[in-house]
């Protein structure tokens, strides 16, 4: 791959005359910003914008989700990073330092899931507040996140797939003017994500969702299987260990099967909705009202 840093891009499905010839990085004073960061840094703020909008439909705080996302994004890093070192083991054994250096490169995103998800579980217990609910509204941002960040891969011309004539083929051209076409297996998975997002989106708005945690195994489900068919594609992938297996289709696989298993178990089961925590909430928030109407109204009989 490193062959094709810098390579021209082209997509034949929308003529000989679109091509990008963008590189990695642009200098802005006097500084490099890397395209990958940069939108790694967008779908991040987009995320923050949509779950900070909506955060009272699932029952919290615009702070609980600062105080979630200073706890998990450091998380989500670190278990990015440990999640590829593990799985390339070969890579650093030698050179223990370069485990750190992340500017090369390296992050794997079922890594920063797992990390994220650790840093909320123990953040929940902690402040004593439900899992469900902060897992729900981060599904959401995780797939906004997901689908804008895939295009942080195709600036830098990475985790594409196998070599295809399909109609949708990306062509990379080389130094030496050679153009190779494969299977643009970062879109793929944005367009994918995209979808998700829609359909949870409308999902959550709808009412429907019976219990906290339902919306997340929705998500672990669809992005799971997504993920699932399309590592198949890819030529990048992490293997796990000397088994031949890719790491990220088993795990994608396994996680299909629980998510699809926790949610035929909780479907079959009567769920009151009132214990919802948007639903817990809301009557703690009339209550509040209720007894400081009622303390007001003894106030005014006593000036009487």
């Amino acid at each position: 791959m490193d062959s094709l840093t810098g390579a021209k891009i082209t997509f034949p499905m929308f003529g000989d005359k679109f091509a990008i010839t963008t590189p990695e990085s642009f200098q802005l004073f006097g500084l490099s910003i890397y395209w990958y960061g940069l939108i790694i840094a967008i779908g991040f703020l987009l995320a923050y914008l949509y779950c900070n909008h909506r955060t009272k439909d699932f029952g919290l705080s615009q702070d609980n989700l600062i105080d979630m996302l200073i706890c998990a994004v450091p998380s989500a890093i670190v278990g990015s990073r440990l999640y590829y070192v593990i799985f390339n083991y070969s890579i650093f054994k030698d050179n223990f330092w370069s485990v750190f250096d992340i500017r090369s490169g390296g992050l794997a995103i079922y890594g920063a899931i797992i990390g994220a998800a650790i840093a909320v579980i123990i953040y929940c217990k902690v402040k004593k507040m439900p899992i469900g609910a902060f897992f729900d509204l981060g599904s959401l941002g995780l797939l906004i996140g997901q689908t804008v960040g895939r295009w942080g891969n195709f600036m830098n011309r990475e985790a594409f797939g196998s070599e295809t004539d399909i109609f949708c083929r990306m062509g990379l051209t080389d130094s030496s003017g050679v153009t190779t076409y494969y299977h643009p297996t970062f879109l793929y998975e944005s367009v994918w994500n995209l979808l998700g997002l829609l359909l949870l989106h409308l999902f959550s708005k709808s009412g429907k969702r019976r219990y906290d945690g339902q919306l997340f195994a929705m998500y672990v489900a669809w992005y799971g299987f997504g993920r699932m068919m399309i590592e198949g594609l890819r030529t990048d992938s992490l293997y796990l260990f000397d088994t031949g297996l890719r790491v990220s289709q088993v795990l994608a696989g396994a996680s299909v099967a629980a998510a699809l298993v926790y949610l035929a178990v909780n479907g079959s089961l009567p769920h009151d909705k009132e214990k919802l925590l948007l639903n817990i909430a809301a009557a703690n928030a009339a209550k509040a009202e209720e007894e400081a109407e009622a303390k007001e109204n003894t106030k005014s009989d006593v000036e009487k």
